[in-house]
């Protein structure tokens, strides 16, 4: 399946390989790529996208396995992107979520795919929504996005999924400074994960406080759970429930939604100019001849913007 015809065939016959094939050419940014996912743009928008993150070591991944084995228990097919860091020497993704979801690999109606961050910034893929579109196209019903897990970047996981939740566990030091500065208000629910260790209900009292001063008709709940286990799992499942009940009676999912095809769309144009700007001659000479102009002072960054960017654009 060399062409953009073929594979978007096979992708409506409902072909596994066709599918992986398709995020692989999202990855790098291929068009045929966004050709299959735009002629059937209007089939997209079905399937339920929960985002799950927190800092390294919360048990981001093992919460997503438990979520993966109690879909499959009713019986709906399920995606998985689970989101790394990127190789320096491969390009792709280091930690292999894949490896800590072996069990679910022979299921054919698990999809699990493990994406590389690639340099982006965010948590995510650049080609985290293109992915998205591509197991919404081949019938999953959920699909969870698992991200990177650096901390404070992870902002951009609120822009791909329908509610996000925000994993920690006791033990990190200060648990709540670990998470909360810039990455608060992307937690829809909050997790304390591994909550039979010392400490596990100071973190949660101390989430809570923070949340109090959240405004708006949702106040994040904070659930303690023990995944490895899978208690509070079903409590969990009650509160994703509870929030995309009231998105749709309040319309906030829809509002929602409008500002993530925003975000795309800006994210979008800056990747285009930037991948014109790296990829034609002759724009980088131009901008290596306007850097030199800066570093020597004769020009600042501001005007030698403003010659740059027409030629980005319209050149």
């Amino acid at each position: 399946m060399r062409d953009a015809r073929s594979l978007g065939e096979a992708i409506d016959r409902g072909e596994r390989r066709a599918v992986a094939r398709l995020i692989s050419w999202a990855e790098r940014g291929d068009p045929r790529a966004f050709e299959v996912i735009g002629d059937r743009f209007e089939r997209t928008g079905n399937a339920r996208v929960l985002g799950i993150t927190g800092p390294p070591g919360s048990g981001k991944s093992t919460l997503t396995d438990v979520l993966i084995r109690d879909l499959r228990s009713r019986g709906e097919r399920v995606g998985v992107i689970a989101v790394d860091p990127t190789s320096p020497f491969t390009g792709g993704a280091v930690l292999g979520d894949r490896v800590r979801m072996n069990e679910h690999a022979p299921d054919p109606e698990v999809f699990i795919r493990s994406m590389g961050t690639r340099g982006h910034l965010g948590g995510l893929s650049r080609a985290t929504s293109a992915a998205i579109r591509a197991l919404d196209l081949f019938g999953c019903q959920s699909i969870l996005v698992e991200t990177v897990g650096v901390g404070q970047s992870e902002v951009d996981i609120m822009q791909v999924c329908d509610c996000t939740i925000m994993v920690t566990v006791p033990g990190l030091g200060d648990e709540v400074q670990a998470i909360k500065a810039g990455v608060m208000e992307v937690g829809d629910i909050f997790v304390v994960n591994k909550a039979d260790l010392d400490g596990a209900k100071k973190t949660a009292r101390e989430l809570k406080a923070m949340l109090d001063l959240n405004v708006g008709s949702w106040r994040p709940p904070v659930k303690e759970l023990i995944a490895a286990k899978g208690e509070g799992i079903d409590q969990l499942w009650e509160e994703i429930d509870a929030y995309q009940q009231l998105s749709t009676k309040e319309g906030t999912g829809e509002t929602r939604r409008r500002k993530q095809a925003r975000h795309e769309l800006v994210a979008l144009a800056q990747w285009s100019v930037a991948e014109r700007a790296m990829t034609s001659a002759h724009h980088r000479a131009l901008i290596d001849e306007l850097s030199t102009e800066v570093a020597m002072r004769r020009l600042d960054p501001y005007r030698a913007l403003s010659r740059l960017l027409p030629e980005l654009v319209n050149g």
